[in-house]
């Protein structure tokens, strides 16, 4: 069970790293975009470090507060829920 949900939690975050580097490469063309709800979205399933790593290296939503602030307090939640998860 567990290490089924590291290849999620793996896979996730790479998905979510490329969806942040399309939603960037549309933003530069005008073409159709990604809507934010789906980007927080696939943080909030566990891809949140995938997310913070496509703000980075993409520089993408990097001035939006939502993202800003909103990925890193997914990912604390997410990181304080798995701890209370062990815990147990």
């Amino acid at each position: 069970m567990t290490q089924t949900i590291v290849y999620y939690l793996i896979a996730l975050n790479i998905v979510t790293f490329f969806v942040y580097g399309i939603d960037k490469w549309k933003a530069k063309r005008a073409k159709w975009r990604i809507r934010d709800a789906a980007l927080l979205g696939l943080a909030v399933l566990g891809g949140s470090i995938g997310a913070l790593l496509g703000m980075k290296v993409w520089h993408h939503k990097t001035m939006h507060k939502k993202f800003k602030y909103g990925l890193p307090l997914i990912l604390i939640a997410q990181i304080a829920l798995i701890y209370m998860i062990i815990q147990k």
